[in-house]
C-alpha cells in the first residue's frame, strides 16, 4: 500500500525574500502589476517544485498571498468596506488599500487600512475584515481556482486550500455602527463558498482543504 504525503501549507516569502522584494518594488512604483503577478507566479512554481522534490505527493495551492490570507479570503467574497469601494482603484490596488491604507495629498485622499490583530496569539498579524449590517457577498476573485489551474498545468497534483466561512467571520469584526455580529451573516456567506467549490470541482479539484482554526478554540457562553 502506498502512503501519500502532503503538508497543510507552505511559507510564501521565498528563500531570498523574493516576495517581499517584489511587493515593495510594486509599492514603490518600480514594478508593474504584471511584473508583480509574473514574479509571484514564478515563485509559486519554485515552491511547488521544491515540495515535490522532497517527496510530497500533493501540493497545497491557494496558500500564497501578496499580503495576508485572511485579507485574501475577505476580498474574494466581497467583504470590502465602503471607504475602499469609494476609491478610484480596483483589483490589486484596492487590495493593497485595505492592507496598507491609501494616502494621496494631491487629491485629498487619506483612508486608513483595516485593523491588524494577532493570529491566535502568535507573532503573525492578520487584517481584520469588517462586516456591515447590510453586507452582501459575491465571489469577486478566483485566485484559488487560478492557482489550482496553474499548478495542474505544470503537472503537479494539487489541493486547493481555503479559509473556511466560520473562521473568516469569527476573525472579523462588526463595522462601526453595525448591530449584527459577523457570524450572523453565515447563511448569506455559504452560497459563495458553494459557488467557489463548484468552480474548483469544474477545474478538476477532487477535494478542498477548508481551514477552520477557530474550531480549536474553547466555546464561549454564546
Amino acid at each position: 500500500m502506498s502512503v501519500k504525503s502532503t503538508i497543510l501549507g507552505f511559507p510564501r516569502m521565498g528563500s531570498d525574500r523574493q516576495l517581499k522584494k517584489l511587493v515593495e518594488s510594486f509599492w514603490a512604483g518600480k514594478a508593474t502589476e504584471q511584473e508583480l503577478a509574473e514574479g509571484s507566479k514564478a515563485l509559486r512554481a519554485e515552491h511547488w517544485a521544491l515540495q515535490t522534490s522532497y517527496g510530497l505527493s500533493e501540493v497545497p495551492v491557494g496558500d500564497f498571498s501578496y499580503y495576508d490570507h485572511v485579507l485574501d479570503a475577505a476580498f474574494a467574497v466581497g467583504i470590502i468596506p465602503e471607504r475602499y469601494r469609494q476609491l478610484d482603484v480596483a483589483g490589486t490596488q484596492a487590495y493593497f488599500a485595505m492592507a496598507r491604507g491609501l494616502q494621496d495629498k494631491a487629491i485629498g485622499v487619506d483612508v486608513p487600512s483595516l485593523e491588524m490583530k494577532k493570529w491566535f496569539d502568535t507573532n503573525y498579524h492578520y487584517m481584520v475584515p469588517e462586516i456591515a449590517d447590510d453586507q452582501t457577498f459575491a465571489l469577486g476573485s478566483t485566485k484559488v481556482v487560478d492557482e489550482f489551474t496553474e499548478a495542474k498545468a505544470l503537472g503537479y497534483a494539487a489541493r486547493p486550500v481555503v479559509l473556511g466561512p466560520v473562521s473568516l467571520l469569527a476573525l472579523s469584526k462588526a463595522a462601526k455602527g453595525a448591530s449584527s455580529k459577523p457570524l450572523d451573516h453565515l447563511s448569506a456567506l455559504l452560497p459563495v463558498y458553494v459557488d467557489l467549490f463548484g468552480r474548483l470541482a469544474a477545474a478538476g479539484a477532487e477535494w478542498v482543504q477548508v481551514d477552520e482554526p477557530v474550531l480549536a478554540l474553547d466555546l464561549d457562553a454564546a
